[in-house]
């Protein structure tokens, strides 16, 4: 682990910037624990050209990830002094991808919390995993397998496309544009005020999205963007 570290606190100072504006975004991330979860983050990320730490204390995971992550290393993060010694503590946003091991996700966010890491990202496998983690002051936690299942339900039980919540009941979905707004410009269709719901975008067959406007009709076979309350674009997306 001496090289790896050597290394790591070597190759830091170059770490990437992307300039947005006149402010310039860190892109270094860690990713602890490289299961399928951590694993496809960390190496999307890496394909977005950040600077991915991923660490796991499977070495078998960690060989296996190395040629394609930044740097990498077979590490128990649940160990404040070895998280002190890979310079965790350092980065702007850490993930934790442990989700099985509830005892060591935990261990592990509060050690994060105890570094002062700006923005921690933690899987969990339930809700109660995730108010834990909640609790302890974990900046953003992820269930990816209840929303996964939360949106094949909508996607299944009706003529969605794709279906996507936000927070404060509010949700984004793309559907077939039902026979009640076609043929007239969607101002007049008066689709806010019956049905709750914002159309926001438009593809015919054959081309592009297009943002929607007041003048824009839509026809039979068209699949729109529409946003608003959950419960109003579920409604919205089962009519005929």
């Amino acid at each position: 682990m001496g090289n790896y570290l050597h290394n790591l606190r070597r190759r830091r100072h170059k770490h990437p910037r992307h300039i947005t504006g006149h402010a310039a975004v860190d892109q270094r991330v860690a990713v602890i624990g490289l299961g399928r979860f951590g694993s496809s983050l960390a190496n999307e990320l890496t394909r977005r050209s950040w600077d991915v730490l991923g660490i796991d204390t499977d070495a078998t995971l960690v060989q296996k990830h190395s040629d394609i992550l930044t740097h990498s290393a077979a590490a128990d993060c649940t160990d404040p002094v070895v998280m002190r010694q890979l310079g965790v503590g350092d980065f702007p946003s850490v993930v934790v991808g442990i989700g099985t091991d509830i005892e060591a996700s935990i261990l592990i966010a509060s050690n994060l919390l105890d570094e002062n890491v700006p923005n921690i990202w933690a899987k969990a496998i339930s809700r109660q995993h995730g108010q834990i983690l909640e609790r302890l002051g974990v900046h953003h936690v992820v269930l990816p397998e209840h929303e996964m299942g939360e949106r094949v339900a909508h996607l299944v039980t009706g003529r969605m496309l794709d279906f996507i919540e936000f927070d404060d009941d509010y949700a984004l979905v793309k559907t077939i544009t039902p026979t009640t707004i076609t043929g007239i410009p969607l101002g007049e269709s008066g689709v806010r005020t019956r049905y709750g719901i914002t159309v926001v975008g438009i593809k015919r067959p054959g081309q592009d999205f297009t943002h929607a406007t007041a003048e824009t009709v839509v026809e039979q076979g068209d699949v729109i963007i529409v946003t608003g309350k959950t419960q109003a674009v579920e409604s919205f997306s089962e009519l005929s």
